[in-house]
């Protein structure tokens, strides 16, 4: 087996975007590649990169490949973050309890609520007029 065939793999979500992530150890610094594209290409702006980045462990190299899908670019770099998270505990297990102590080993359920019969949103009735 090559070194180039072993890998970490795990999956990140939040609402409905996912994230496959891949970790290659790699003897330089670390590469990011997102859907075939590099992080500063898929994420335009400094505040989605840095959400993206947040749970990257310091000093690591691994080479990143992900799959993103679903939901919208806010929800996939949060799903990249819980992503990533998870890899790193698989391939750097001593990483796991700075992680799980920062939150980033938490899924965030939180998703929009189905909208209701008879109303305008999930919760908003229509206005009541008393004739």
């Amino acid at each position: 087996m090559r070194s180039e065939d072993r890998y970490f793999e795990s999956i990140g979500r939040r609402k409905t975007a996912r994230a496959r992530v891949r970790l290659y150890p790699s003897p330089s610094s670390a590469l990011i590649e997102i859907n075939s594209k590099k992080l500063d290409i898929y994420f335009p702006t400094e505040a989605l990169r840095e959400i993206a980045m947040r749970t990257f462990v310091v000093g690591a190299k691994f080479r990143v490949s992900a799959r993103l899908s679903g939901g919208g670019i806010h929800s996939q770099a949060e799903a990249l973050a819980h992503g990533l998270a998870r890899a790193f505990c698989l391939a750097l297990p001593e990483s796991k309890i700075a992680l799980k102590k920062s939150g980033a080993l938490s899924r965030d359920s939180r998703s929009k609520e189905r909208r209701k019969f008879g109303l305008k949103k999930a919760r908003k009735s229509p206005q009541w007029s008393k004739r």
